[in-house]
This record gives structure tokens, C-alpha cells and sequence, in this order.
């Protein structure tokens, strides 16, 4: 069984133990590692994540249960509809350059709220008061270029948003770029369906064997 402990940190292994814990997850036969007390200890030293995520804020997609992994084995950072702001882009590059993670993830996910109320408020309905504007302001690029592309369905935007936010990391932190560049990290996209569990990949960068 491989599992993220056994990985060599490499971007395609540690992908490919993510995705075993996801076979894993969908299946029914999580072998839920890394949740005991002398874990816990251990981690007190310091940590040692295998990858980054970047996934929505949604109650529904609990990163470590959807690849089964523990404590210490993911980085997590959360916002809804998965956006970027410079607090996130400072986060993944710490993890980067600071925990020197081989692999970033973005996880988007089926019934996406944040992309649902961008369509809507695209097709004319009501914009949301206050801070909440601020997710339809960043989710409407990617959404509009879908369109643009004659992409029509929900499950096309949320695909798409996820790769746009791949890009977006990609231009926007040179850091990574270059990491990734270099053959040290690769980044992937993925969105995570709900109904079955799979975390479908949308876009691999730099993880092949």
C-alpha cells in the first residue's frame, strides 16, 4: 500500500500517494495514518508537509479525509472559491521556500457556491452586499473566459476556475514558477466531486515520473 509516509518527496510521488489516499477515501478503506499520540509528539519538534493545498472553504471537502492522509502531512490553506489574494500567495510560498514542499494542489470542488453565485450575478441577478462581492470580483475572470471558450455548464466552470487558479499561481509568484521550472515542485489541479468522492485532476504540471 503506498502511503504519503513511504513517498519519496518528489512531485509524482507525492501525487501519486495522494491520489492512492483518495482511491482509498472513495473506497471505503482509509487507513487514516498519522492520527496517533506518538504523532502528535513528533510534531511538536516541527513539521514536514508532503504538499500544499489551496482548497475551497467548504464544509464538504475536508482535505485530509479526501486523501486520506494525518496530522502534519498537508498544508492547508482555505478560501471560498479557492481565490488568491496576497495573504494565500505569501502562504504557498512559505510553504514552498520555508517547509520546501515538492507539490502544491488546488482543489476546487462540484456545487461550488462562490462559482454558482458568480454565474448568477453574470446573468444579472443580485450581486452579494459587503466583503462577500470580493468572491464574485475574483471568480468572474475565470467564468467569463469559460464563456468566452463556449464552455456552458456548471461542472465546466468549476473546472475551469480551478486551472485559472493554476495559472494565476504560476504568473503571479515567480518563486514558483521557478521551483517548478527547475524540476523541484510540480502543481496540479483537481475538482473534487462530491457524489463519488474522486478528486478528478483537471491539469498536472511538472509530476510525471
Amino acid at each position: 500500500m503506498f502511503l504519503m509516509r513511504d513517498a519519496e518527496r518528489t512531485p509524482h510521488a507525492i501525487w501519486e500517494a495522494l491520489q492512492a489516499g483518495n482511491r482509498r477515501f472513495m473506497n471505503f478503506e482509509e487507513t487514516r495514518p498519522n492520527q496517533d499520540h506518538r504523532r502528535r509528539v513528533e510534531l511538536t519538534a516541527g513539521q514536514e508537509p508532503h504538499a500544499v493545498v489551496l482548497a475551497c472553504s467548504d464544509s464538504r471537502v475536508p482535505v485530509e479525509m479526501i486523501f486520506d492522509q494525518g496530522l502534519g502531512d498537508i498544508f492547508v490553506i482555505r478560501t471560498a472559491g479557492e481565490i488568491i489574494d496576497l495573504a494565500v500567495l505569501g502562504s504557498l510560498e512559505y510553504a514552498v521556500q520555508g517547509l520546501h514542499v515538492p507539490l502544491i494542489v488546488v482543489l476546487g470542488h462540484e456545487s461550488c457556491g462562490a462559482v454558482a453565485a458568480t454565474q448568477a450575478a453574470l446573468d444579472g441577478h443580485e450581486i452579494p452586499g459587503g466583503f462577500q462581492r470580493v468572491l464574485i470580483e475574483k471568480v468572474s475572470p475565470s467564468i467569463l473566459e469559460a464563456r468566452a471558450m463556449g464552455k456552458t455548464t456548471t461542472e465546466e466552470f468549476e473546472a475551469h476556475h480551478v486551472a485559472e487558479t493554476v495559472d494565476q499561481i504560476m504568473s503571479r509568484s515567480p518563486e514558483i514558477k521557478a521551483a517548478v521550472a527547475k524540476g523541484r515542485m510540480g502543481i496540479v489541479g483537481v475538482r473534487y466531486r462530491l457524489s463519488d468522492g474522486l478528486a478528478e485532476p483537471v491539469v498536472e504540471i511538472g509530476v510525471e515520473a
